[in-house]
Order: structure tokens, then C-alpha cells, then sequence
């Protein structure tokens, strides 16, 4: 729908994944599941964390977090995106920019916490004896406050600096939700800034959170290497296993979306790999988590047993105290 120069816009219309009527439905379907499974088990993974004390470490402190920030992020454009399978693909400027803002915020938020989760394990391996100060309350505390507010305020520079622009030929978005590089090709201003703004944003955050990681898994791998037992070297490695999946997953899939000039094939292929980082990693970290890290499972085993033994201890009909 081109626009002229005097039109306000009001809303956006949303392409979706395919313009295959046909594959809509199976899409809905898969993607729903894929979303209900992100939701049940990074809620999961929190009230888990929460109802067991054994668990109530800097390890597992940043992986609620890690869920947190995995369930809002997916929660932002899951939905938009189901709707737009069955019915209306509109979405209002302010949605687009509220979702355009959180969308950006969360990744980024999601670089550091992962950052901070690799930093913790650092400290755990090769420095176990000061362990518990130097990951104390406080430092755990602050090292996840960090990225939800680098996060929050780079993203909200970032987009305002793409609704700064203005969109005068068309009011069709090339995606299933409100992303930078298809809102920047709307825009019949000048993007210069803009375009090298999110480049440089992209570029500094996936390489810096990446450096930190890299840094703090070689000295890992270095401490790790001088355990002479083999199970210490076992046990070492299991504790880094599914972080060491998630910031593969995660990050594979990222460096490719940002770190490039908006193109029409870029587009195409970003819409591909965002299903991938919206839906499919979210859903796999829990699962990750889970049936990788042997105290998860134990603690699963005694919240179920626990509840399981209440309900045996409760009476099987209300007690009259009146009779």
C-alpha cells in the first residue's frame, strides 16, 4: 500500500513467514506448540528453581533469569505472529513500536546474561575456593542487573532511531513482526544513520558478550585440562554442557541477522532465522538444562515426591469438626 507524503501512519500490515494459504495451518500448529512448550518449560524451569533450596545457587540463579528473559522475549512476537496466521496481519504504530523496542532489548539482555552465566562458571572451575565470595550475593545481583539495563537502553535508542524515520512508500512489513532491517527499506528518508547505528550496535554486542564467553571457556578448558582424574574432568565439563549448547544455538543463528545492510535477500533469509531464535532456541534451553544437569532432575524428583506425598496425606473428603 504506497503512501503518500501528507499520509499519517497508523498502522503496519505484517506479511507473516509465507504467503502460502495452505501452509498456514500446519505452521499455526507447529508453532503453537512450539510456543506452549517455551512457556511451560521456562516457567517450568523458574518455580523448579524457586520451590527447591538446593538449588538456590549463582548457577542456577542466572538460569531463571536466563528463562525470564527467554519467556518475555518469545512472548513478543509469538503471539502477533500466531494471530496473524488465522486472521487480521495488522498491527498498530505503537504496537510496532513497543514490539520493535522489546524485541531488541530482550537480545540484548540475553548476550550478557548468557555472558554473565559463563563469567560464573569461570569462577566456579578455576577458582572453587573463593567461590562463594567472589560470586556473592551482591556481584550475582549486579551481574544480572547489567544487561537488563544495557539491554533496555540501547534497544530504546535503537528504535527510536527507526521510528525516528520517516515511512512514506509503503506500510507493508516483510516479516512476522516488527523488525529493523524490513522497517528500514519503508523509510523514504535518509537511513544513514540509522542503518550504521544498529550495524555498530549488532557488531559491538554479539562480538563483546561473545569475547567474554570465549575468554572465561578458555581458561575453563585450561583448568579443566590439569584435572588429572577423569571424572574431575567429567564432572567439570557437565557443568558447563548446556550453557556451552545455548550459546551455540543461540548465537549461530545470530550473527547472520544484524551484522549486515538491509537487502531484499537479507530480509528473506532473516525471517528463516528469527523462527529460529523466537521459537526454536527458547523452547530447547529448558529442555537443554534439563536433561543435561543431573541436579535439575534430582530436584524435579523431590518436588514431584513431595507433592505427591501431601496429596497422600491429605483426607480423601472435608472433616466435619462440628460432628
Amino acid at each position: 500500500m504506497p503512501l503518500s507524503n501528507d499520509t499519517t501512519l497508523r498502522e503496519f500490515i505484517l506479511l507473516g513467514l509465507t504467503d502460502r494459504p495452505e501452509l498456514q495451518p500446519l505452521l499455526f500448529v507447529l508453532l503453537l506448540v512450539t510456543y506452549l512448550v517455551t512457556l511451560f518449560g521456562n516457567l517450568g524451569m523458574m518455580v523448579l528453581i524457586r520451590l527447591d533450596s538446593r538449588l538456590h545457587t549463582p548457577m542456577y540463579f542466572f538460569l531463571t533469569h536466563l528463562s525470564l528473559v527467554d519467556l518475555c522475549y518469545t512472548s513478543t512476537a509469538a503471539p502477533q505472529m500466531l494471530t496473524n496466521l488465522l486472521s487480521q496481519k495488522t498491527i498498530s504504530f505503537a504496537g510496532c513500536f513497543v514490539q520493535c523496542y522489546l524485541f531488541i532489548a530482550l537480545l540484548l539482555t540475553e548476550f550478557y546474561m548468557l555472558a554473565a552465566m559463563a563469567y560464573d562458571r569461570y569462577v566456579a572451575i578455576c577458582n572453587p575456593l573463593h567461590y562463594s565470595v567472589k560470586m556473592s550475593r551482591c556481584v550475582c545481583i549486579s551481574l544480572a542487573t547489567f544487561p537488563y539495563v544495557y539491554g533496555f537502553s540501547d534497544g530504546l535508542f535503537q528504535a527510536i532511531l527507526t521510528f525516528h524515520l520517516t515511512f512514506c512508500r509503503s506500510n507493508i512489513i516483510n516479516h512476522f513482526y516488527c523488525a529493523d532491517p524490513p522497517l528500514i527499506k519503508l523509510s523514504c528518508s535518509d537511513t544513514y544513520v540509522k542503518e550504521h547505528a544498529m550495524l555498530i550496535s549488532a557488531g559491538f554486542n554479539l562480538s563483546s558478550s561473545l569475547i567474554i564467553i570465549l575468554i572465561s571457556y578458555t581458561l575453563i578448558l585450561t583448568a579443566i585440562l590439569r584435572i588429572k582424574s577423569a571424572e574431575g574432568r567429567r564432572k567439570a565439563f557437565s557443568t558447563c554442557g548446556s550453557h556451552m549448547m545455548a550459546v551455540t544455538l543461540f548465537y549461530g543463528t545470530l550473527f547472520c541477522m544484524y551484522v549486515r545492510p538491509p537487502t531484499d535477500t537479507t530480509v528473506e533469509e532473516s525471517k528463516i532465522i528469527a523462527v529460529f531464535y523466537t521459537f526454536v532456541s527458547p523452547a530447547l534451553n529448558p529442555l537443554i538444562c534439563s536433561l543435561r544437569n543431573k541436579d535439575v532432575k534430582q530436584a524435579l524428583k523431590r518436588v514431584l515426591r513431595r507433592n505427591i506425598v501431601t496429596k497422600m496425606a491429605m483426607p480423601p473428603f472435608p472433616v466435619n469438626c462440628n460432628s
